[in-house]
């Protein structure tokens, strides 16, 4: 029988913490899920309260907390342009202070810390497809760099971490990710087009739609990362984690409107202060450090998602509002 581990995940009960969480309670461990609650839901991990082996607490990582655990998936952080927008300073404080707050309990624990970094550490990337070597293309003073260079920050306190203190560290970075249980109101752009589409709204492109985005469904993501948390190869990253098919935005509208035969039209808006242009991974080093590739299409991810969102009251979700 494999060990039973205790496992921390950040940010726990927010879209891809929950399905981490779920993964890891399926799978025997004892699990901790721990979350402000800010862009996050209780009904997203509602179903596993009943679990023995299953924890919640309400905490935010830029505090210190101490708790005895053998690996921490730090998922912790407003991912989305409305969400870590909304309380820039905030946002940066989650990724270097709390950032700063698990390495210190990794560290006291020996246990292994994964981090969940991004494709935004590349900024608007000069080079295409990205590559784990890119050092990105970032504004520092942009209204996008809270993010940005937060995590950027957090994988510097990671390898420092790592050099100095020995810290066993995964870090991965996420390109764009969809599926059931993305906040309604989170930015996306695919959460974005589904709520337009089925609430019969016109969809929104900024600039000419021609900017592209590389989507991976919340399955492929859960398992690339499991597989980094486990890689025993002395292999700590940074790895990208996203589906090399590129679409451009504009093709993502028009399959939104087919799949949910919304009768909208396309609406213009400017092109937001450093939003990239292309965007696509290169997981030429997940192939071949963990053995992963995604295998599920964006039509395939989409009409779940869709399915999702058809479900859920969207009066139950609100945009951000001032108590973050």
């Amino acid at each position: 029988m494999a060990t039973i581990k205790r496992i921390l995940v950040t940010g726990g009960a927010g879209f891809l913490g929950s399905h981490m969480c779920e993964r890891l309670v399926a799978d025997g461990h004892d699990v901790i899920c721990l979350d402000n609650f800010f862009t996050s839901q209780k009904s997203n991990v509602v179903h596993l309260l009943g679990a023995p082996n299953f924890e919640l607490i309400r905490h935010d990582i830029t505090l210190p907390i101490f708790l005895e655990v053998d690996e921490v998936y730090h998922m912790a952080c407003p991912a989305a342009p409305g969400h870590y927008q909304f309380n820039p300073i905030k946002t940066i404080k989650t990724s270097v202070v709390g950032s700063i707050n698990m390495l210190g309990l990794a560290k006291r624990c020996g246990a292994r810390i994964l981090l969940a970094s991004t494709s935004e550490v590349y900024g608007d990337p000069e080079v295409h497809p990205q590559t784990e070597d890119y050092r990105g293309n970032v504004n520092p003073i942009g209204p996008r760099a809270c993010y940005d260079e937060g995590k950027r920050a957090a994988e510097t306190l990671f390898m420092d971490y790592h050099r100095m203190n020995k810290v066993d560290i995964r870090i991965i970075r996420i390109f764009n990710t969809f599926g059931p249980r993305m906040h309604p109101y989170d930015g996306r752009v695919v959460s974005n087009f589904i709520r337009q589409a089925l609430t019969g709204n016109d969809i929104t492109l900024f600039g000419d739609g021609q900017q592209t985005r590389s989507f991976c469904y919340r399955d492929d993501l859960v398992e690339g990362v499991f597989r980094m948390m486990n890689c025993e190869d002395n292999f700590i990253g940074p790895v990208n984690i996203g589906n090399p098919g590129e679409f451009t935005i504009r093709e993502l509208a028009e399959l939104v409107i087919e799949l949910t035969g919304a009768k909208v039209k396309l609406i213009h808006k400017p092109l937001p202060a450093d939003d990239p242009t292309r965007r696509k991974p290169d997981i030429s080093l997940a192939k071949a450090k963990l053995n992963w590739q995604p295998t599920i299409t964006l039509r395939e991810g989409l009409k779940s998602t869709i399915d999702w969102f058809k479900s859920i009251d969207l009066s139950h979700y609100r945009p951000p509002t001032p108590n973050f």
